[in-house]
């Protein structure tokens, strides 16, 4: 099998990926996002390639980076990406799950059409109207980048001058507010790492902050989940269509579960480590199999 892997050229998953590739006997191909082409041929036949690559040559396309870029630019990557599956290419995780994933309102808005509980949740574009959710959702929210993962420009809100500030900064950028209501935890959460019918998961905790990302300090153990949370899991992520994907469920104080994200690009560096298990030859072993599946073998 010939696998396409559209990630930076550092990348430890690139290169835990490539690793397992070549102890299977497959071949894994760094390709850049940045160097995506697309090329309509008279009788409107396309071809679509990253670099010197075709994206046709490869079975299976391995989404694992979402570098900056344009609106135009990502608005690009991503149409090449759904045309490449519109002509029987196998990418993962689709284009549209990408899409939906990267974006947590839509996110959001996705997981509560599917009956999932997720914290309340009001996204504007004014410092006003910010100002306004910030009190109705109790002067205590966490404000999010709408794009962002693993914590990043995550912060939390309870003075009233301090919001505003803040607010008032983000739209005068031209960012979208994105403001949710704390939920009050006891500094843990699950992360449930989803590859086809497959699940690792983990409970993080963290002692010094109410952020619990690995990336943020926070420490994983192996967690053996209750069917009910798998189930939950699985719906948060066909609720956006991804077939790999990384859950994060929050357990609040008073006993609800939280939905809080769905990560279509999702990392198992952390789950790798305390489960034990090669990950990357999870996640090619999957890629073949739906390779397989959409070429009828």
């Amino acid at each position: 099998m010939r696998f396409g892997i559209l990630a930076n050229s550092d990348s430890y998953y690139l290169r835990e990926l490539s690793r397992a590739a070549a102890k299977l006997g497959h071949e894994a191909t760094q390709l850049p996002f940045a160097e995506v082409t697309a090329a309509l041929q008279a009788g409107g036949q396309l071809s679509i390639a990253a670099g010197e690559h075709k994206l046709s040559d490869f079975d299976s396309i391995l989404v694992r980076t979402m570098p900056p870029g344009s609106l135009e630019q990502v608005v690009f990557r991503m149409d090449c990406l759904g045309r490449h599956e519109a002509t029987g290419g196998v990418v993962i995780n689709p284009a549209r799950a990408v899409e939906a994933a990267v974006d947590k309102f839509l996110t959001s808005a996705k997981l509560a059409e599917a009956g999932l509980t997720t914290p309340r949740t009001i996204v504007c574009q004014t410092a006003d109207e910010a100002l306004a959710a910030f009190e109705q959702l109790g002067c205590d929210v966490v404000l999010k980048p709408i794009f962002g993962s693993e914590g990043r420009g995550i912060t939390r809100l309870n003075d009233e001058a301090l919001a505003q500030r803040a607010f008032k900064m983000l739209s005068q950028l031209g960012a979208v507010l994105y403001v949710q209501e704390f939920i009050e935890h006891e500094g843990l959460d699950f992360r449930l790492l989803l590859i086809g019918d497959d699940c690792l998961a983990m409970r993080r905790r963290n002692k010094l902050d109410w952020r619990t990302n690995v990336s943020r300090g926070a420490t994983g153990e192996k967690f053996d989940p209750p069917s009910g949370l798998i189930d939950m899991a699985r719906r948060a992520s066909q609720s956006v269509g991804a077939l790999v994907a990384g859950v994060d469920i929050l357990p609040a104080r008073d006993g609800r579960l939280h939905v809080l994200e769905v990560n279509a690009v999702p990392g198992w560096k952390a789950l790798a480590r305390v489960h034990e298990r090669d990950v990357a030859a999870m996640m090619l072993a999957f890629a073949a199999g739906q390779a397989r599946r959409r070429g009828g073998t």
